[in-house]
């Protein structure tokens, strides 16, 4: 990205943050050209550009101003309907149609749920694997059955003990990535027919689940700016028998949002009051953009409710599958459950990440891929204002890979998806993420890939079709289908 692409990405963030006012007027250029250290014409090319995005109007002998028309705070995600009840749910088919799309090699992948492999020290990673495969006791296919190797064990415990966190050696897990430890978590706490709390709009992943083991969901409206709503928790925790909750505190998938340390607190001691285990999907913890890692529910815990659950599958080595859960109270249930399902994670891939996380400078890696990840997200937000309709609205997130967008209402995510896939392009559509197919203009991108010319002529091309006036009589016949299929009962 041009430099001065840069400056009118970060000056279009302070205006849409409000942090710049609509009507203000922008520092004059010979301020600029001093406070960045760039020259002149990287200034009036940053103020052209704000000015094409519509942001800024330059007024005769007066300056630069913030437009009335500028867009100073996103609008809010519109709520999942029926939200006091809870209820079966249907998204498997959904979900895998969606996902069927990210799979072919030559599509553009805004909606994959993986970063770019490329971003991976595959190398380094293959030279531990062999020397942790080399090194492996001949007992260890006995020794390292769940809880899993010590070794990782122990390095996995160190980190928690980098942030503060109190998580015993003995109350890890290791297992098949974190959907594994997730599943096995919910599976500890529940019992067909359960209800369980669940995020709207949330993981799909959730979903999934709850739909397998024969449990409801009930959904709690997350706002992508402020997250969780806890007084709607509240009120669901007072009205339902609600097993557990399955919440995302930090860089949540999708809309990117994490809660403040104190509503991370809050949320532990309201469920601490009514007894109600929360199982933390945290994957994308390691992944913020600021100078620390945002703290984990976990750390607020003191009677072993929560249980963390991780994998380096988003950070590391995504073949590998190697995830684990601090699962406090219920570590011996979930121990147990994992040695009567898949018996034990890849015993040579524990060892050989195990060694990594000792020798092979795992902190330097994850400096340079949050500073990728960041990297990409400002182009993404270039290519958005650019070729996006005005009305279009997205959060920023302050760490992840996911961007989550609001589009004008007359749009239906589900038209969008399907007019994408003709052109090669992936996208992840709202209803995906909640189990009454809900937030159907809203969008998911995936911003985990090295920007290139292909993402940027995707984007342009989703610009072209949300214009096309085909596009709004496709969204009306998905709507009317939407409106022709049978609501799900409540209990």
């Amino acid at each position: 990205m041009n430099r001065y692409e840069t400056l009118a990405n970060a000056m279009a963030d302070e205006i849409r943050s409000g942090r710049l006012p609509i009507g203000s007027k922008l520092p004059s250029i010979r301020q600029i050209t001093t406070q960045h250290g760039v020259s002149q014409s990287t200034v009036l090319s940053a103020y052209y550009l704000l000015e094409e995005w519509g942001l800024i109007r330059a007024e005769e002998r007066s300056g630069y101003f913030v437009t009335p028309g500028a867009s100073v705070a996103p609008v809010e995600t519109p709520r999942a309907q029926s939200l006091a009840e809870s209820a079966k749910v249907d998204i498997s088919s959904l979900v895998f149609s969606v996902l069927q799309a990210t799979k072919h090699v030559g599509a553009v992948p805004l909606g994959s749920a993986f970063p770019s492999p490329l971003l991976f020290p595959l190398s380094r990673l293959a030279k531990s694997l062999n020397q942790g495969a080399r090194t492996l006791n001949p007992w260890s296919t006995v020794a390292d059955l769940p809880p899993g190797n010590e070794h990782l064990r122990r390095q996995i415990a160190l980190r928690y003990v980098g942030a503060g966190i109190a998580s015993p050696i003995d109350n890890i897990v290791v297992t098949n990535g974190a959907l594994e430890a997730l599943n096995l978590s919910l599976m500890a706490v529940t019992r067909p027919g359960d209800i369980v709390a669940v995020e709207s709009p949330g993981f799909y992943a959730a979903l999934q689940a709850i739909e397998r083991l024969d449990l409801r969901a009930l959904e709690i409206p997350v706002d992508p700016v402020t997250g969780l709503d806890l007084d709607a928790l509240a009120a669901a925790l007072d009205k339902h028998p609600v097993r557990a909750c399955w919440f995302m505190t930090n860089f949540q998938n999708p809309t990117g949002v994490t809660l403040t340390d104190d509503k991370k607190r809050a949320l532990v001691e309201l469920l601490t009051a009514h007894d109600v285990p929360l199982i933390e999907d945290d994957v994308y913890q390691e992944l913020h953009f600021g100078k620390t890692r945002p703290l984990p529910a976990k750390a607020f815990d003191t009677k072993g409710l929560v249980m963390h659950c991780s994998s380096f599958s988003k950070t590391l080595a995504p073949g590998y599958r190697i995830g684990w859960v601090s699962a406090g109270r219920y570590t011996e249930r979930v121990q147990r459950l994992k040695l009567m399902t898949t018996l034990s994670a890849s015993i040579p891939a524990q060892a050989g990440i195990a060694d990594y996380l000792q020798y092979g400078g795992y902190d330097k890696h994850l400096r340079q891929l949050r500073n990728a990840f960041k990297s990409q997200l400002s182009s993404m937000q270039v290519a958005l204002r650019r070729h996006l309709p005005a009305r279009a609205r997205w959060t920023v997130p302050s760490g992840g890979y996911f961007i989550w967008i609001e589009l004008p209402d007359a749009i239906d995510a589900m038209a969008l998806h399907q007019r994408a896939i003709e052109h090669g392009i992936s996208i992840a559509p709202g209803p995906m993420f909640s189990a009454t197919h809900s937030f159907q203009n809203c969008i998911r991108l995936n911003f985990g890939h090295p920007w290139s010319g292909q993402i940027e002529d995707a984007i342009r091309t989703l610009g072209d079709i949300l214009v096309d006036p085909e596009m709004r009589a496709t969204a009306r016949h998905f709507r009317s289908c939407a409106a022709d299929t049978e609501p799900t009962d409540g209990i």
